[in-house]
């Protein structure tokens, strides 16, 4: 195998790094809170984030955002506290 190779192959396989911290990412499920206005809050039950175990700051997936931001979308506007299990 070329060494070049290996090379990306490694870098690939590392854990994310927060940049925040600087500490390893590890994919852990969630409950998170999401304002969408003064009045309404969603929240998110067993949401797949990227968790930092240094500081806890995290990151969501691009398709896990849009099937966040499609479940938000078809939340009723008139509920002021609205509990969602996320399914992919």
């Amino acid at each position: 195998m070329c060494r070049g190779y290996e090379k990306v192959l490694q870098d690939i396989l590392q854990p994310m790094k927060c940049h925040v911290c600087g500490s390893d990412m590890t994919e852990e499920y969630s409950d998170m809170p999401f304002k969408l206005s003064q009045h309404k809050v969603v929240i998110f039950k067993d949401l797949p984030v990227l968790q930092c175990s240094g500081c806890g700051e995290f990151l969501l997936a691009d398709p896990v955002m849009v099937q966040v931001e499609s479940m938000l979308e078809r939340s009723m506007p008139e509920t002021e506290l609205d509990v969602m299990r996320y399914a992919a």
